[in-house]
């Protein structure tokens, strides 16, 4: 008797465009002899399948089970149809429909196969600078509209030529499909220009460039989602060089090592560093380096750490393949305060009295992207920046039981993201940067018509900050949508709360540098409970004052001195502007006289002096008063200073005093002030003092939880606001809530500082508007 036959038709929705699904189908079908189609449907595959009853059963769950390891599977919908009688099985031209959201694979590093290729003398694609496959390459940044298919890449202005058509084409080649194939008849090709402008012709490019690098010169380089400045690593001269020219005087650069074998000669790593470097997404991670290693303190300056990437792309391989050093220095092609600059004109415009020669290529990026950022933390990722290799797959919230209203959230202003939503789904942006210039402001705009386009979207909220100057607050001010503004540290802890898909009233902790508060002062050092419809204040730093504005977080030593005159203020509060006392002189004896002078006045008579709560703040007051940073070159210099010279062993907290004031707790630092100042003057080592403000911190957190939960019943913390990217501050706060039985949540698939707030602003405009 014949097995009766069945027929199905499959949705399966996710990350399984560019990713080798269709043609994995195929394959799959074929071998189990059943008939029908497959092909792509805006961002899902459509599978209609018919055959014997258990070789449909078993196609259904290899499709599952065996799936393209670069794929994600989000949602799998099996429907019983009638037979259409079909004779063979084939892949079917993609089918558009404009109600379904898009899922596309985020850019992928290069993988084992093309990187055995590209170094086969005999093979046509032998050190060919754009080498790809199904399974790796550009996608995100080269795709201007979906679905997924050639036509609407950049690539499409190049024309296939016989033997890319037919790998393209032939469901038995790794490049089936793979909408950026290319080879050297027909790809894209590169080009070397020098910073005045003449063209270079050579006919090994890659290896003149690499030429170049080793006698000390800049080099621009086109990478997948804009420009790199890169340098000899091991070349302490062109290091120096590229910090003047950039003028980057101590900000961290990031290198890319030639191979692991490498990264493991300077660097203290991990197997779970290991596999995260070496993922598809190719992230930068944090490692500690290796003392005696070798490394030159130009790269880091007086880091601990080193941002570490492994060559991603095949233009990365071919120039260390050319090159006598272990590491390249790669640093953002852009000025400061600017985006990463993407298009060449604009690149070399920009970048010619950095870099001495360019090295670019006719494949167009269509959207720009950073290279990502990240660390592990006790065996756990802990996104810094996420950009390239993430972005653009969406975060699922799992906000169940209810409507799912389609939000557009701005962000904040410093390391902006935005996010649109779509169901339970958020899409978050690529790294904007800092909304502070029309250049970045017109890169926030493109991204979200962007993303509007190739979500296919459109939406019924505006969710923004509540600081009144912020450019995403203006541009959201300026829609004609429905407006839902939020407070920053509430969208701290709803961001944190959505990624770890939370429901109901936590405890959330806020620390961060700045955020404009709901009394129209600067918070940053906040409790809350409350959920995503709304949160209560409990307790926060006391306020003090903040003297010049944003020149106190260029210029630590204002808070520094804002703090000190906190601490010994009369009962009049007044302070003694003549004269300083010893303990003053002994404090802040590298700064002019005149200059501390007219700071104390400014806090007497209340000049240009906004009130603070800040956290990040205290940090810097702190680094600033034993002597480690009176002035920043970059954003958090002096609390990452702090923290990195903390002592690790076992260490007592200063004293501190939660005052309740109307419902709410002051947290007075005024001992905590003195504490350290005592031990400063008394000859006490800095990595001490510092470990020990470190551990106050962390028992004030537990303090101040405690009486919440004794006061509210609630028992879940939830950690956010960049301040907790402190790691010493961050365990050690995890380690003691675990120890007094709390439920301790924080970030990881999205930033801790505000680069996460547009998923927090997007969850709480869900909740508030059912």
């Amino acid at each position: 008797m014949a097995e009766s036959k069945m027929s199905v038709e499959i949705t399966i929705k996710g990350i399984v465009q560019g990713v080798g699904f269709r043609p994995f189908a195929l394959k799959l079908a074929r071998c189990l002899s059943i008939n029908g189609f497959v092909g792509n449907k805006d961002s899902s595959v459509f599978i209609v399948a018919e055959g014997e009853e258990h070789k449909i059963n078993e196609f259904i769950e290899r499709l599952s089970k065996d799936a393209p390891k670069i794929s994600v599977i989000k949602d799998f919908i099996v429907n019983k149809c009638s037979s259409r009688c079909f004779e063979n099985f084939d892949i079917i031209p993609s089918i558009t429909d404009n109600e379904e959201s898009s899922y596309i694979s985020p850019d992928l590093s290069i993988c084992k196969d093309c990187k055995d290729e590209f170094f086969q003398k005999d093979n046509k694609r032998y050190l060919y600078p754009f080498i790809n496959c199904t399974n790796c390459g550009p996608r995100f940044t080269i795709v201007e509209g979906v679905p997924y298919d050639r036509i609407r890449t950049t690539m499409n202005k190049f024309k296939m030529c016989s033997q890319c058509q037919n790998e393209y084409e032939n469901p038995e080649d790794r490049r089936y499909h793979a909408q950026p194939v290319a080879c050297p008849d027909c790809g894209p090709a590169l080009r070397i220009v020098e910073n005045n402008g003449n063209v270079i012709e050579d006919d090994n490019i890659l290896k003149y460039c690499a030429k170049k690098i080793m006698e000390g010169k800049i080099l621009a380089v086109k990478g997948l989602g804009g420009y790199h400045l890169a340098c000899d690593g091991m070349n302490e001269e062109s290091i120096i060089k590229l910090r003047k020219r950039k003028i980057r005087d101590e900000k961290p650069f990031a290198v890319m090592v030639k191979d692991i074998k490498t990264v493991m000669k300077y660097c203290v790593i991990s197997d779970s560093e290991r596999k995260l470097l070496e993922s598809v997404a190719a992230p930068i991670v944090l490692l500690r380096k290796k003392e005696g290693a070798g490394i030159i303190d130009a790269i880091a300056p007086g880091n601990p750490y080193l941002g570490v990437m492994l060559p991603y792309t095949p233009v990365h391989l071919g120039l260390f393949c050319h090159m006598q050093t272990d590491m390249l220095v790669m640093t953002s092609g852009n000025r400061s305060s600017e985006p990463i600059y993407y298009k060449d004109e604009e690149a070399f415009s920009n970048l010619k009295e950095i870099a001495d020669l360019f090295l670019m290529n006719n494949r167009e990026i269509f959207i720009r992207t950073d290279d990502s950022v990240t660390r592990i933390i006790n065996e756990k990722e802990m996104i810094l920046r996420r950009s390239r290799g993430y972005v653009p797959s969406p975060i699922s919230m799992k906000l169940t039981g209810c409507h799912m209203p389609r939000v557009l959230a701005c962000g904040g202003e410093l390391k902006n993201t935005f996010c649109i939503t779509k169901g339970d789904e958020v899409y978050i942006s690529h790294h904007i940067g800092d909304l502070v210039n029309s250049e970045t402001y017109d890169s926030f705009e493109n991204g979200i018509i962007h993303f509007e386009k190739i979500l296919k979207t459109d939406f019924d909220i505006v969710a923004y900050d509540l600081h009144p100057q912020y450019l995403s607050t203006k541009y959201a001010l300026s829609l004609q949508k429905k407006l839902f503004p939020v407070q920053h540290h509430h969208a701290h802890i709803a961001s944190c709360m959505a990624e770890n898909q939370l429901t109901g009233e936590v405890i959330g902790v806020a620390f961060d540098g700045t955020g404009f508060g709901e009394d129209g002062k600067i918070w940053g050092g906040e409790f809350f409970t409350g959920g995503y419809t709304g949160f209560k204040r409990e307790a926060h730093l006391e306020y003090v004052k903040m003297p010049g504005g944003d020149m106190a977080v260029k210029e630590p030593w204002r808070m520094a001195l804002s703090y000190y005159c906190n601490s010994i203020e009369d009962i009049y509060g007044r302070i003694d502007c003549g004269e300083g006392s010893d303990t003053e002189n002994k404090l802040f004896k590298d700064i002019e006289t005149n200059k501390i002078n007219t700071v104390k006045l400014m806090l007497e008579r209340n000049i240009n002096c906004p009130l603070t709560s800040s956290m990040g703040r205290l940090f810097d007051a702190v680094s600033a008063i034993i002597g480690i940073r009176y002035k920043v070159s970059y954003e958090g210099q002096a609390a990452i200073e702090l923290e990195h010279l903390a002592d690790k062993s076992s260490i007592k907290p200063y004293r501190f005093s939660l005052e309740p004031i109307d419902g709410k707790y002051i947290i007075r630092t005024k001992e905590i002030i003195s504490g350290i100042i005592d031990d400063f003057l008394e000859g006490q080592d800095k990595a001490r003092i510092s470990a020990k403000f470190h551990e106050t911190i962390a028992f004030l957190v537990l303090t101040c939880c405690v009486k919440i939960r004794e006061k509210s019943g609630l028992n879940r913390v939830v950690l956010s606001g960049g301040v907790f990217q402190n790691i010493t501050l961050l365990t050690r706060c995890m380690a003691l809530l675990n120890d007094n039985s709390f439920e301790v949540f924080t970030h990881s698939k999205v930033p801790a500082n505000d680069g996460g707030l547009s998923l927090g602003q997007a969850a709480m405009a869900i909740m508030s508007n059912r």
